[in-house]
């Protein structure tokens, strides 16, 4: 699996728990962890849809340092703490990808890693032409 691409940030889990915050297959899928809205170590935002905005600007970093960007976004998934956080988190999805319109969804989930974060969100990315973008 040599041609598969991974991106790190730095982020302290990622060493901890042994991930990447991205790969990129030989296909041209491109598949983002999971983000929240930590940020240098510290909770950026407190509500949900601050919360929902920083974590999705995380993981559009992490497609940037792969050359793509919010327009090869094909799927998103939304994993939020409560139900009454549906609207927030809902609308920040909106403004960021309301153009771009991918598969999405959002599931209520029993709790993050950090107590203190309400939202979580991965992303799916295609570079068409496979191949780490060169056109068969």
């Amino acid at each position: 699996m040599s041609d598969v691409r991974r991106v790190t940030t730095g982020a302290p889990w990622e060493e901890t728990f042994g991930y990447s915050r991205a790969v990129e297959l030989p296909n041209g899928m491109v598949l983002v962890s999971g983000c929240t809205s930590i940020v240098d170590g510290q909770i950026a935002g407190g509500g949900p849809y601050e919360q929902a905005v920083n974590a999705f600007n995380v993981a559009l970093a992490a497609l940037g340092q792969l050359g793509l960007g919010r327009d090869d976004v094909v799927r998103t998934r939304m994993y939020i703490t409560h139900a009454r956080d549906v609207d927030d988190v809902g609308r920040a999805h909106k403004e960021l990808f309301d153009s771009v319109r991918p598969a999405a969804s959002m599931i209520i989930v029993s709790g993050l890693v950090d107590p203190s974060l309400v939202v979580e969100v991965e992303v799916e990315a295609y570079r068409p032409g496979g191949e780490h973008g060169v056109s068969a």
